[in-house]
Formats: C-alpha cells, sequence, structure tokens
C-alpha cells in the first residue's frame, strides 16, 4: 500500500521557520519525482517545490524562490521542505506528492492531480 505522511506543520509567527517532512512506504521513491504543494483556504491548490528522483533538478514558485528549499533523502525515502521568512501568506494545508514519469519539475509542480499525494500537513503563519 502506497503512503504520504507529512509531518511538521505548526503555528508560527511571521518571519519565523518550519521544515516538513514526508516518508514515503509501500513504493521505492528514488524513482519518482517529489514535491510540495499547498492549498490556501478559499484558494486552489499549487505547487510549491518539486525535485527530481536523483535530486539534481528542481523547482520553486515564484512566492516562495529564495525562502523555501527542498530536498530529499532517498536512503530514508524522505522529502523535506525547509521554509524560512514565512509570510501570512504561506498559511495553508501543504501536500507532498510523487509522480513517475514527470518531465520538467516546473511541469511536475503544475500537476495538481494524479500520482500519490499525503493527507497534508497544516501550516499557519500569524502572530
Amino acid at each position: 500500500q502506497v503512503q504520504l505522511v507529512e509531518s511538521g506543520g505548526d503555528l508560527v509567527q511571521p518571519g519565523g521557520s518550519l521544515r516538513l517532512s514526508c516518508v514515503a512506504s509501500g513504493f521505492t521513491s528514488d524513482v519518482y519525482a517529489m514535491g510540495w504543494f499547498r492549498r490556501a483556504p478559499g484558494k486552489e491548490r499549487e505547487g510549491v517545490a518539486c525535485i527530481s528522483s536523483s535530486g539534481s533538478s528542481g523547482y520553486y514558485a515564484g512566492s516562495v524562490a529564495g525562502r523555501f528549499t527542498i530536498s530529499r533523502d532517498n536512503t530514508k525515502n524522505a522529502l523535506y521542505l525547509q521554509m524560512n521568512s514565512l509570510k501570512p501568506e504561506d498559511t495553508a494545508v501543504y501536500y507532498c506528492a510523487a509522480r513517475l514519469a514527470a518531465g520538467t519539475m516546473k511541469n511536475m509542480c503544475m500537476m495538481t492531480t494524479g500520482g500519490y499525494w499525503g493527507q497534508g500537513t497544516q501550516v499557519t503563519v500569524s502572530s
């Protein structure tokens, strides 16, 4: 059974940092491109950051570039998102996703359906 389980979401003040984790089970994640997506209240799900199966290439949405860093550890079937300088507009449920044959990582981050998805973890940025 394929599972993606996210953790690390929390309430944090503006300017703060969080590190999200996603652990995959039931499949060998090192052949899958993976990514972080988010859905803010009243908005559609959007791609935040995506990384190739080897970790050699990545893509960031413009709204998070320079503040967020995506990484993966294929020995642990794990995906991470380091989020710094958090803003209230980063408030959302964050989802981990995995997909075969994603093309470019920009393309991976545009695909908000299909593939494997976790249940999400809530990030709230508020003072």
